[in-house]
């Protein structure tokens, strides 16, 4: 059997992306490929799916096979599970922090122009989207939220370079609603995020709450 094919059952076996280096050590030690042919070889792979209705994507963690984005109408009607529903607010929330992180509750709060639920803030952390990776040497010391790995996986993306930059955004000269910052556009930012598969839910009450 040559590279390609092992690498496409390993593929299509695991349940979670598969870095170069996960599918160099499914290989015998004697018989073990360097990263520079599995890379040629996941290339290879990719082509020989280019016009089918599934597609091998590299995510953050590594590679996956996934059906293509045009399918997905179909794909899910066939799932019993419906997928989650998301604010709209939850939503901003986490655009800010992609744009702006590392970045406090009160920077959201800034941005937003209105407090930002406790539920918002432990949904992207029990998600998985957000992290705390700090905390602000100011008084009270607010936590500093940041994206993840997880994240960008379920995101599609590979890392945040694959997003237009902020400046990006703003060049594209949208008038930020009223209440927003001058420099920020929330919408903007949103619109930015590949929420394709997302769905939206009423919005939850935001309370002035702590975290």
């Amino acid at each position: 059997m040559d590279s390609k094919t092992i690498l496409e059952a390993l593929l299509f076996s695991a349940d979670r992306p598969l870095s170069v280096a996960n599918l160099q050590r499914c290989f015998a030690d004697s018989a073990r490929p360097e990263k520079g042919e599995i890379r040629a070889a996941l290339k290879t792979l990719s082509a020989d799916y280019e016009n089918r209705s599934l597609e091998l994507t590299e995510v953050a963690s590594g590679f996956r096979f996934q059906v293509r984005q045009e399918y997905s109408l179909w794909v899910a009607k066939l799932l019993e599970d419906k997928p989650p529903r998301y604010s709209r607010a939850l939503l901003e929330t986490l655009a800010i922090i992609v744009y702006r992180q590392p970045a406090t509750r009160g920077t959201i709060e800034e941005i937003r122009g209105v407090n930002v639920s406790s539920t918002i803030i432990r949904t992207l952390l029990d998600r998985g989207w957000v992290k705390v990776v700090g905390h602000k040497e100011v008084p009270g010391r607010p936590a500093l939220f940041a994206t993840t790995r997880q994240f960008l996986d379920d995101f599609n993306l590979k890392t945040l370079d694959s997003l237009p930059s902020l400046r990006e955004i703003q060049a594209m000269g949208s008038v930020p609603e009223q209440g927003f910052k001058p420099d920020f556009d929330t919408e903007q930012a949103l619109e930015r995020l590949p929420l394709q598969d997302l769905e939206l839910a009423e919005e939850p009450e935001e309370t002035n709450d702590d975290l």
